[in-house]
């Protein structure tokens, strides 16, 4: 009905100016202008059919036989067509205006913490100084630093996202008492993860919370805490166009070797991965002396990237690869000093170049990586279902682990419905502070 009413007054106000202009019309010309504003009224104040009067039927009625007795006279048709075209460059503009308006309050929901979230974090905060931690804490420092233990890696500032990536991975675990959680995140939510992971237990697994705002690092410039970068690319040729989404390590993954010295290898996982299998086997992962094990995506090689990468060397038909799950052999990037090659060219893109710092970051990173890269098979990730709407099934269901990578988070109202079971069912229903901020797994 909304739609009608507004075709309705799209018409009468073509022929409205028309037939003012003829002689003895007065009363169609007024019984024309009473319908406009009638349905400009009514249109102002309603937006779904649910808000319309109920005698809206009759209002359309009485315009739809203005505009018939309007359309029974012989007119001008250049001035009704200058007036639909009047018209119709006014809509345009306003459509242009809402779909930029619409753009933006998509940005914005994507990538402002929800509000249920922001209270979580604010509520444990209180707690956490409301209660005696020095009972809460158990030392297993000698867990933090042990080589021979299972070391996961995870960067986050959102509490629920980190704890079902861990739980996710504890509940999949043939063994969890070998398993530790190293949560890296800000000054800001570092407290409220503190005592989210003192409260929850995750079997027999281990999890330390550091703040990187706290870390003494040499690189003191680049400690800043800054959760992995994710891209959007777009390719267009003359028959068609595609968007893909990449994944990329921060500045801060390159202090990996710093901050865990005493590791050789450890598993970065993002705070939007859901962990379906036990990842026990990518520790005895033989991957042939390279440093990074990471999910490939060749749908996006380096060659389509070369007006982006600059004049480097680099194999064209290489396929890019995507953070996520990944298996870092730590001693090799010491070996190689990848993290001064890192930064290197970054230093190199910025003073060449007047782009912003996340994109030299993420040429510095595919470059970095050049030959480091082993390719895990495609039974280990399964990405793309923070954007992606036709994820194929069976994929989803054989994958070791989903990747919400993208901008629809699983944790968000916009997050893609078909996706979000798989992710909600590692939430703690039960936690009291869920049902205090009004979060409704």
């Amino acid at each position: 009905m909304i739609k009608k009413l507004k075709d309705q007054l799209f018409v009468a106000r073509a022929y409205y100016p028309s037939i003012a202009k003829l002689p003895k019309q007065g009363k169609l010309t007024q019984e024309l202008k009473q319908n406009i504003q009638e349905l400009e009224r009514v249109l102002s104040e309603s937006t779904t059919d649910r808000d319309l009067p109920l005698q809206i039927e009759k209002k359309s009625l009485n315009m739809e036989a203005a505009i018939v007795k309007a359309k029974s006279f012989p007119l001008d048709c250049n001035n009704v067509d200058k007036k639909l075209r009047q018209i119709y460059d006014m809509t345009e503009d306003e459509a242009s205006f809402h779909m930029k308006q619409s753009a933006f309050l998509f940005q914005l929901a994507v990538q402002t913490m929800p509000k249920s979230l922001h209270c979580l974090s604010m509520q444990l905060t209180v707690e956490y100084f409301r209660t005696d931690s020095t009972n809460l804490e158990l030392s297993q420092a000698e867990k933090y630093a042990d080589p021979t233990l299972y070391h996961y890696i995870i960067f986050s500032k959102n509490i629920l996202a980190s704890s079902v990536v861990i739980n996710s991975t504890v509940s999949h675990a043939k063994e969890s008492g070998n398993q530790v959680f190293h949560v890296l995140t800000d000054g800001q939510n570092y407290f409220a993860m503190k005592l989210w992971f003192l409260r929850n237990s995750y079997k027999d697994a281990t999890v330390e919370v550091l703040n990187v705002d706290h870390l003494k690092l040499h690189d003191e410039e680049n400690a800043t805490f800054v959760l992995p970068q994710e891209f959007r690319i777009s390719f267009r040729t003359l028959t068609h166009s595609r968007t893909e989404y990449m994944s990329m390590f921060s500045h801060l993954h390159y202090l990996l070797p710093e901050i865990f010295k005493n590791l050789d290898k450890v598993v970065v996982l993002e705070d939007d991965v859901v962990v379906q299998r036990d990842l026990s086997a990518l520790w005895s992962l033989d991957m042939g002396g390279k440093v990074n094990g990471a999910a490939q995506s060749c749908h996006v090689r380096l060659g389509e990237l070369k007006s982006f990468l600059g004049e480097h060397s680099y194999n064209q038909d290489d396929c890019t690869w995507m953070s996520g799950l990944n298996v870092i052999d730590l001693a090799k990037w010491r070996e190689l000093d990848l993290s001064q090659i890192f930064r290197g060219l970054v230093s190199e893109k910025l003073s060449k170049q007047d782009k912003s710092t996340d994109a030299a970051a993420l040429r510095a990173s595919l470059l970095t990586f050049q030959g480091q890269v082993y390719a895990l098979d495609n039974s280990w990730s399964v990405y793309g279902l923070g954007h992606d709407y036709k994820v194929n099934v069976q994929d989803i269901e054989k994958a070791a682990t989903l990747h919400y990578n993208g901008y629809l988070k699983p944790w968000l109202e916009l997050g893609i419905p078909k996706y979000k079971a798989h992710w909600k069912k590692f939430l703690d229903r039960e936690d009291l502070f869920l049902s205090k901020c009004n979060i409704n797994p």
